[in-house]
């Protein structure tokens, strides 16, 4: 039930269910939309729910959790990094006999009451790996040679990126992907990279690398600002990807030469599919647990968080430390400089 990254995350773990149990029922309850199209063609699951139990009426969100109830379910996981104690509520109101969840450092007594089982975090390993220490607990081991997060897509999704770069004059070009945005929950948007940074690095990857073309990815919470980057950029050599939704930008992506983003979904993403090139702008946010996994990536090192990221935030339900003034400067300190040596040595 947490970010579309934490979801996809959690992939690993759901197909070393399948691969333990390869007849029992594996249902998830995600929150965002964009989650439940992660999921929605993974063959390691029978049934995706989604519901935005923060946004709905209280009565609502009880009811709807109170209707899974009568699927009986035996077990209910609450993967890594889900700190905030409105999932565990989720899982004892929906009834799983075993209720499995890490302790997180926002513990009180109530959590440890609505689960039966905790399990330590670690945060110097991944919240893929955070999630495996599950298994030992319910019978189970892990069975498959390697871990991938995994997000299947359809051959209509993969028409559509081929159509895309067909209709845009894009096959056999090199095509920098761009994400501007991150989560928008908590204090989270104080991790981007500011946007007169990415608009002066595309300018100038316009001016100095024409050979480059680039693409802007995001929703509709992001449209705004690509129309600033827009503004100011050669129009010839930078567009907007529009899609319908995550599985046609994963598509998309997936066509990409390189990715450039801080630590957000569309991070995870670039790592799932395998983009070639992915470059990462440390956050206050990152850590070991949510570095891309299964993907080489070159990191563009944030001079101001200087290896202090769990200072600045933990998986405590709360904010990223910092005034908004001190996290504006942390993020305005890596230099467009930095990211265009990053992109043009890779590309």
């Amino acid at each position: 039930m947490a970010g579309i990254g934490d979801t996809l995350i959690a992939t690993p773990l759901i197909h070393e269910l399948r691969a333990n149990f390869p007849n029992a029922t594996i249902d998830v309850l995600a929150m965002w939309p964009g989650s439940k199209d992660l999921l929605e063609s993974n063959p390691h699951i029978n049934r995706v729910f989604q519901k935005n139990l923060m946004k709905c009426g209280k009565l609502e969100a009880l009811r709807f959790l109170w209707s899974l109830r009568r699927e009986r379910y035996q077990l209910s996981i609450n993967t890594h990094p889900q700190s905030r104690i409105h999932y565990r509520s989720a899982a004892f109101i929906a009834g799983a006999q075993v209720r499995l969840s890490h302790k997180y450092e926002c513990f009180t007594w109530l959590d440890r009451w609505l689960v039966t089982g905790t399990l330590p975090q670690d945060y110097t390993r991944h919240s893929i790996e955070n999630n495996f220490d599950v298994l030992p607990l319910i019978g189970a081991k892990k069975k498959l040679p390697v871990a991938e997060m995994e997000f299947f897509l359809s051959a209509t999704e993969e028409r559509f990126a081929d159509d895309f770069l067909m209709k845009h004059k894009l096959f056999g070009q090199k095509i920098l992907g761009i994400h501007v945005g991150s989560g928008g929950t908590k204090n989270l948007p104080l991790k981007r990279w500011p946007l007169k940074n990415h608009a002066g690095l595309v300018r100038q990857l316009n001016k100095e690398r024409p050979d480059i073309r680039v693409l802007l990815f995001g929703g509709p919470e992001e449209a705004k600002d690509h129309e600033v980057v827009l503004a100011q950029a050669n129009r010839d050599l930078t567009l907007e990807a529009k899609t319908k939704n995550l599985r046609e930008t994963a598509a998309l992506m997936k066509r990409c030469s390189a990715f450039l983003s801080v630590d957000t979904a569309l991070m995870h993403i670039a790592a799932a599919v395998k983009v070639p090139n992915q470059i990462v702008i440390e956050a206050p946010t990152l850590n070991a647990t949510n570095l891309p996994f299964g993907n080489n990536f070159t990191l563009v090192k944030n001079p101001v968080v200087n290896g202090r990221n769990l200072d600045y935030y933990r998986y405590d339900g709360g904010d990223i430390k910092g005034t908004r003034e001190e996290l504006l400067a942390c993020m305005e300190s890596v230099k467009v400089a930095d990211v265009f040596a990053a992109v043009i040595k890779l590309i």
